[in-house]
């Protein structure tokens, strides 16, 4: 029988503030776990890099923030819970600042204040491998273990209530995003999971050296000599996770997609296919062409930092949506008619390879999905053609919020 900290920390990771990151899941079930063995020695931030995140043992945590950073975004999601969906919980869970083993506590012994974000720079997300089902990744820990310390909390459970929400939620992370049939993020990917699989498209840019001497991206202006060794097998770490978001959406509606990366794509295969484009059109050729007449498009200003471009502004919007910090990142959403008739092309571009990753987890997410389909005015079973701009907050190389800046309909 589940202890009642484990039942509890079961229905943190099924609520919306955390059951769309597996990392986060992981994070809190690991920490979860190492409370109830009562083993504070596996809790450190070397071993939850090394058994959440995948480092190697011995790691230089100094130099990797991954496990700080994703704790301090856990304690926010923790607060969340606790003031909305799970404030009617008996117990409460918090992460000491400057540790990782979490404490539970009554409720009412003391009122939960939410840690407000803490913006730093820091390493791009890494991309962790997403397993079939976390509650069968860590079991729930015995009952038993070190009784004397937990005897406040240790309730009568329900034998069968505890195995339904394992059950429940083993088949909702097996198969991905929560099931929930004709919501936006439904719509939008409705005409993707019907008839043929969909080219997904990710960008794939060109490098030039070798990683152990050096590389560099190759643009228009540099300058190479014909010796020069040319790399075109890397994309980024935000549309490597933005293709396992969407391989969860795909899975839970059991359709398929066909991967492509970009330099590999040509018009005659991809016409008369329905389109998934994900990353930069400078590193994709077939959507630089695409583009060419759209309302939003991506450049560089004389410091070489990105921006979004509006080419037909509206009333109220700016000519330009240019990031005002290292936090602050910007992203096009666009659904519009493919080249053959019938098709749709989906497209996901950042300045920044975690802009990239937003902008899908935004279609992916049902609640934001919501948002869209709002701004649009959606009727009707489809959404209609669109472009949009999001602004988002990061911290730590983690979108933690986007929102619509722009958003431009089409006939």
């Amino acid at each position: 029988m589940a202890s009642p900290e484990w039942a509890l920390a079961q229905r943190v990771v099924a609520s919306p503030d955390l059951r769309t990151s597996p990392k986060l899941c992981k994070f809190f079930l690991y920490i979860v776990d190492c409370y109830l063995r009562d083993a504070p020695e596996d809790a450190t931030e070397q071993q939850i890099g090394v058994h959440v995140f995948h480092r190697r043992p011995g790691y230089n945590s100094s130099d990797d923030s991954i496990v700080r950073s994703q704790a301090r975004l856990l304690r926010l999601k923790l607060a969340g819970y606790f003031a909305d969906v799970g404030s009617h919980e008996e117990i409460i869970i918090e992460i000491p600042k400057g540790h990782y083993l979490p404490v539970f506590h009554p409720a009412a012994q003391k009122p939960l204040r939410p840690e407000p974000p803490v913006f730093e720079d820091s390493e791009p997300v890494s991309v962790e491998k997403v397993q079939p089902s976390l509650a069968a990744e860590i079991p729930a820990p015995a009952v038993f273990v070190k009784r004397s310390r937990k005897m406040l909390f240790l309730w009568t459970a329900i034998v069968s209530a505890g195995v339904a929400l394992g059950v429940l939620l083993g088949f909702v992370w097996g198969r991905g995003l929560p099931l929930q049939h004709n919501s936006s993020a439904d719509l939008f990917w409705k005409p993707f999971l019907k008839g043929a699989p969909p080219l997904v498209i990710y960008s794939n840019p060109l490098f030039t050296g070798r990683p152990y001497t050096g590389m560099r991206l190759v643009t228009p202006d540099l300058q190479r000599s014909p010796n020069d060794t040319v790399d075109d097998t890397y994309t980024g770490t935000g549309e490597a996770s933005a293709i396992r978001d969407l391989t969860r959406v795909f899975d839970a509606h059991h359709a398929e997609f066909i991967l492509k990366r970009s330099r590999l794509v040509t018009w005659d295969e991809a016409k008369s296919h329905n389109l998934i484009f994900i990353g930069a059109a400078s590193q994709n050729s077939a959507l630089q062409e695409l583009r060419a007449n759209s309302d939003f498009g991506i450049d560089l200003d004389n410091d070489h930092q990105g921006f979004i471009f509006n080419r037909h502004p509206r009333p109220g919007e700016p000519a330009q949506f240019k990031p005002s910090s290292a936090n602050d990142e910007y992203a096009i959403i666009a659904l519009v008619p493919g080249i053959d008739s019938g098709t749709r092309v989906a497209i996901f571009t950042g300045l920044t390879t975690n802009g990239t990753q937003a902008a899908v987890e935004f279609v992916c997410n049902p609640n934001s999905a919501q948002q869209l389909a709002k701004a649009l005015g959606k009727q009707g079973d489809a959404f209609v053609p669109f472009e949009s701009v999001l602004h988002i907050k990061m911290s730590g190389g983690v979108p933690l919020q986007a929102d619509i800046a722009a958003i431009h309909t089409h006939p």
